[in-house]
C-alpha cells in the first residue's frame, strides 16, 4: 500500500479523540431527547460505528447510500439514491452523519430530501470538512477536522472501493 499512500493527514490517535470528543458534544445537545443517526454509505459507516460507541444519549440508526463519484476523485455533482431510509423521520431528531463534506452538494441534496419529510429538527456531523472545494454551503453543526484540497483515504473513505480498512486519515499519493 505504500505506493498509494502520499502521507498521513490525520493519525489513528487523533481520530479517536476527536470523535470522543464529538460523542460527549453531541450527548450533551441530545440529552433527553433520542435522535436518529443517518448515515450515509459507504464511507461513513466506521465513524458511525466509533461515534455510536461514545454517545450517552439513546438512539436510532438508519442508513442511505448515494453516489456521486462514479469511481473518480472528484464529485460528478449528480446524485443517485442507491438505498432509501427505513425509518420514519417525521418529528424525530435527525444527525446525518458523514464521512466527508467537499463539494456540498451531495449533502446539499440529502438535506433537502431529508427537509421534505418534515423532521422536528436536522444537524450535520462530519468527520472531515474540505472547505478549500465548497460548491454550495451547507450547515455543518459536529466537525471532526478540516482538510486541506486533497483526495483522502482510510477510515471509511476509499478510492475505487479500497483502502477503507486504514486507521487513519490519508493522502491519496498523485498518479496513485
Amino acid at each position: 500500500m505504500d505506493d498509494i499512500i502520499g502521507k498521513i493527514l490525520i493519525s489513528e490517535d487523533d481520530i479517536k479523540q476527536r470523535v470522543a470528543e464529538l460523542g460527549a458534544e453531541i450527548s450533551r445537545d441530545y440529552k433527553g431527547r433520542q435522535p436518529i443517526l443517518v448515515n450515509i454509505l459507504k464511507g461513513g459507516i466506521i465513524f458511525l460505528s466509533d461515534l455510536v460507541r461514545q454517545l450517552e444519549v439513546l438512539h436510532e440508526i438508519d442508513f442511505m447510500s448515494v453516489s456521486s463519484y462514479e469511481s473518480q476523485t472528484e464529485s460528478t455533482g449528480v446524485v443517485r439514491i442507491l438505498a432509501d431510509l427505513n425509518i420514519n423521520i417525521e418529528g424525530k431528531d435527525v444527525i446525518i452523519v458523514e464521512d466527508i463534506v467537499d463539494s456540498g452538494l451531495t449533502l446539499d441534496y440529502i438535506r433537502h430530501i431529508l427537509l421534505a419529510r418534515r423532521p422536528k429538527s436536522m444537524t450535520i456531523c462530519t468527520l472531515l470538512d474540505k472547505t478549500a472545494t465548497r460548491k454550495i454551503e451547507v450547515p455543518l453543526d459536529y466537525v471532526g477536522f478540516e482538510i486541506p484540497d486533497e483526495f483522502v483515504i482510510g477510515y471509511g473513505l476509499d478510492y475505487m472501493q479500497k483502502y477503507r480498512n486504514l486507521p487513519y486519515v490519508a493522502v491519496l499519493k498523485p498518479g496513485g
